[in-house]
């Protein structure tokens, strides 16, 4: 039988496999079951969109609501398309350059990864 990994968050023991994700009962933390093969950083933060897909720098996000920008009267409409994201550290973890727009920081949770 396939023992799951210990959390990559506190180092437990006591996880367990619950369809895609692996889950610890003792702090909460879930992870894909995809990355839980690979050696990571424990220090480096793994970005999600929308979703809970796993997002890179690189990649290309549709935007899933209508953002408004703070200071203009622009609006990041629903449906646009932004290629080549770069992952920061922060509350708007990701910077991009909007067409129309400009460069601009977005908050994972208002995107999803477009799939090629």
């Amino acid at each position: 039988m396939n023992t799951p990994p210990p959390c990559p968050q506190c180092q437990s023991s006591y996880t367990y496999h619950d369809g895609v994700l692996y889950n610890c009962p003792e702090c909460g933390h879930a992870w894909s079951a995809e990355i839980s093969g690979t050696a990571q950083d424990p220090d480096e933060k793994i970005v999600r969109d929308a979703n809970g897909t796993v997002l890179n720098d690189g990649d290309t996000v549709t935007v899933i609501k209508d953002l408004k920008i703070k200071g203009s009267s622009d609006v990041v409409k629903v449906g646009t398309k932004v290629k080549n994201i770069r992952l920061v550290d922060g509350d708007h973890d990701i910077d991009c350059k909007i067409p129309g727009i400009g460069p601009m920081g977005l908050k994972s949770e208002f995107v999803k990864k477009v799939v090629d």
